[in-house]
């Protein structure tokens, strides 16, 4: 069952992982190359020499790309389907559908929406490259973080729902989830290395890019798994009543 599982969050995650490339190459690629062409242009007034390019941007924003958003999608939709699997059945009665559209909309909160809010992603040209090793740390502490506290609520509102009821229970988890990353936003380090001179506008852009290539990684993973699970087990019913009716 759970191998079955596996396969169908991979499929899901390279269904988002073509999705997502797509997504790039309109709304995100161009954004990078904008960014790329203002620190050429900055390190030149500064007279620096250009970087060797290891790589060309063709094939960064080409197969590059492609081959990094389906592995990505591809692990992630595993990763999901695991667990799906050890939440089915345990989180009161959601059918499959219901159940892998609530599991990708929380992933999507905590590790998406909620790093990015104090660590958004900036493009090329921003950041110290002596500093990059303490802003992925942070960023991957933030992550942690908000899992943490995303179980931590789910217990809270499980051990309320007998006091207070199913929705005011959902309420105290949420405002204790929260009240949680509040207080450790505000406690973690703020990093701020956008150049003065970087278009406000261009920066915009690209977090909202980069947001949106997310967005469409769990939406389609929380929609498309649901379907094919939730299809899967019609086909399984279907299967029995045929026998049962066969042997009557």
């Amino acid at each position: 069952m759970v191998g079955k599982l596996l396969l169908r969050g991979m499929l899901a995650g390279i269904a988002a992982g073509l999705l997502t490339f797509a997504f790039a190459r309109v709304a995100g690629e161009p954004h990078v190359n904008q960014a790329i062409s203002f620190e050429e242009k900055a390190a030149a007034a500064r007279g620096e020499a250009a970087e060797p390019e290891l790589v060309s941007r063709e094939t960064q924003a080409g197969l590059g790309l492609l081959t990094g958003v389906v592995v990505y999608g591809a692990a992630l939709g595993g990763l999901f389907s695991l667990t799906f699997a050890y939440a089915y059945g345990r989180v009161g009665k959601l059918g499959p559908r219901a159940l892998s559209a609530a599991l990708a909309a929380a992933a999507f909160i905590a590790l998406v929406i909620v790093p990015n809010l104090k660590y958004p992603a900036n493009p090329p040209s921003i950041g110290d490259p002596e500093t990059i090793g303490q802003r992925t740390g942070l960023f991957f502490l933030m992550i942690a973080i908000s899992i943490a506290a995303l179980v931590f609520s789910l217990k809270v509102r499980g051990r309320a729902v007998a006091r207070f009821g199913q929705w005011n229970a959902a309420i105290v988890g949420g405002l204790v989830y929260v009240a949680i990353i509040a207080a450790v936003q505000i406690a973690l380090p703020t990093i701020n290395e956008v150049p003065d001179a970087f278009p406000a506008t261009l920066l915009w852009h690209f977090r909202v890019a980069a947001i949106g290539m997310q967005l469409i990684v769990w939406t389609t993973i929380g929609l498309l798994f649901g379907w094919l699970v939730e299809r899967s087990e019609r086909a399984q019913q279907g299967g029995r009543a045929a026998g049962k009716s066969a042997w009557q």
